[in-house]
């Protein structure tokens, strides 16, 4: 190892130390650790491959994603050395991207100058929107694990990604919780500043209106906001019979909990993606029967996921999640291909990658589009009795009140109108976001609050993730 790096990883374990306390920066040793780092030329290929690591070690990223993601890139590591390529080894060359878009590009050029002929990482849609270009200029391999914001890969013929993004995610959590719930009016709210949420939304939305249900008020927020009663109180006010949000982490669990305190009834039901594990035991009571999609559910009898979710578990000592699953796979998917390429020349990775169909993993029998957009199938959840179960298992109550109040039969809405009937409402929210109850198509005002969003967009807490949950989306 340099001088440099040893240099950079002193500065880096200094900045985690503040952060995310001492416990984060022993996790950030072993990162960057890992594989001793080797320079590049130290060895003669076939003997070592080397990979660009790009995760989030600092900022709010690092705890609910960073971590998470390293852990299941690390076991598969571990695993595909002892048995999948023969003689040759991965290693890793990690970089930290800061929880930012600018640290994502100044990562990114620093893996493409020592040579790697494949990155893998990069948690967020924000992120992977400056990377994905700088790709096909490279011509890098550059292979997201967590990322989901819809239509990036195909910023790049060198793109890749491993998590169901929202065109796939979100249809399927409308038409699965309707078909059971058949609800008739929504309200939503989300990030207007925030990459993944804007896509998370309108994916949303262009399913609702496929199903021909009413959105009786759109609602939004940005990036940083923890006061959401402007919000609350408008939604609350509403017939809504569901609240669908797309949001980050931090502000996705404050918009549950808020939503129950200020007097949302448990009837109306939240419905939003990647809701993990973690979330769930954070809020509590208002999570109960929240239903979300996601990638991959630790009960999942795909192909080697009880072995994952094992040997995660006595690796590390704390239950796996979506992002360290899709991470996993990533990584196997990227050997796989290195493997039927017979070489470290990135153009012939790229060629493999691409064909990529059918492939086994723990996130079930994996493919790219022609885009390199990951192909496989959602899972719709539920929370029952505090715990992620599959939706599709739960009965629904035999009555017609399924949204409603709980006191009648017949009506399904369970809320009250707003007073202006004839050409919609605004509210104009000074906290920081704009919240919109229209319930005629009236027209609504722009978000005066002049706020604004910085590239940290991760939502989650800087402390280390020790539960293993998961955390949000991205």
């Amino acid at each position: 190892m340099n001088p440099s790096r040893i240099t950079r990883f002193t500065l880096i374990c200094f900045i985690a130390a503040l952060v995310v306390g001492l416990s984060g920066c022993d996790e950030l040793l072993s990162i960057l650790s890992l594989g001793d780092l080797p320079e590049v030329g130290d060895t003669d290929m076939p003997g070592e491959i080397e990979i660009g690591l790009v995760v989030p070690l600092t900022g709010m990223g690092a705890a609910p994603y960073g971590f998470s993601m390293h852990r299941g890139f690390q076991l598969a590591q571990e695993e595909i050395n002892s048995s999948q390529l023969g003689d040759t080894t991965i290693s890793f060359i990690a970089e930290d991207d800061m929880s930012t878009a600018d640290g994502a590009v100044s990562a990114y050029l620093s893996l493409v100058a020592q040579g790697v002929p494949a990155v893998v990482g990069y948690a967020f849609t924000t992120q992977v929107d400056e990377v994905f270009p700088l790709a096909e200029e490279s011509q890098v391999v550059t292979f997201s694990s967590v990322s989901s914001g819809a239509g990036r890969s195909a910023l790049s013929t060198y793109a890749f990604r491993a998590g169901a993004a929202t065109d796939i995610q979100n249809p399927a959590l409308v038409t699965g919780s309707h078909a059971k719930l058949g609800y008739t009016k929504v309200a939503m709210i989300y990030d207007e500043k925030d990459a993944y949420s804007q896509s998370s939304h309108a994916d949303l939305s262009a399913a609702l209106a496929d199903l021909g249900v009413e959105v009786v008020g759109i609602h939004t927020f940005q990036t940083g906001d923890t006061d959401f009663s402007t919000q609350l109180t408008a939604i609350m006010g509403s017939d809504a019979e569901v609240l669908m949000i797309s949001a980050l982490a931090g502000e996705m669990v404050l918009i549950m909990s808020q939503g129950r305190e200020i007097g949302i009834p448990a009837s109306v039901r939240y419905i939003l993606p990647d809701l993990t594990a973690n979330e769930v035991t954070d809020l509590g009571d208002a999570a109960e029967g929240a239903i979300t999609v996601t990638s991959w559910f630790s009960e999942s009898d795909t192909p080697g996921n009880q072995a994952f979710v094992q040997n995660y578990q006595a690796k590390f000592g704390m239950e796996a999640d979506p992002w360290a699953a899709q991470s996993y796979a990533t990584l196997y998917i990227l050997a796989d291909a290195i493997a039927k390429a017979g070489s470290t020349d990135s153009t012939a990775i790229r060629d493999a990658l691409a064909q990529t169909m059918n492939f086994d993993t723990v996130l079930g029998q994996f493919s790219f589009d022609a885009n390199g957009e990951a192909n496989y199938d959602p899972i719709v959840l539920t929370v029952k009795d505090g715990q992620l179960t599959l939706f599709e298992d739960v009965e629904m109550p035999a009555d017609d009140d399924m949204m409603g109040d709980g006191t009648t039969t017949d009506d399904t809405s369970g809320g009250t109108t707003t007073d202006d009937t004839s050409g919609g409402t605004t509210t104009d929210d000074t906290s920081g976001g704009t919240t919109t109850d229209d319930t005629s198509g009236g027209t609504t005002d722009d978000d005066t609050s002049g706020g604004t969003a910085d590239d940290d967009t991760s939502g989650g807490a800087t402390t280390d993730d020790t539960s293993g949950g998961g955390n949000g989306s991205n």
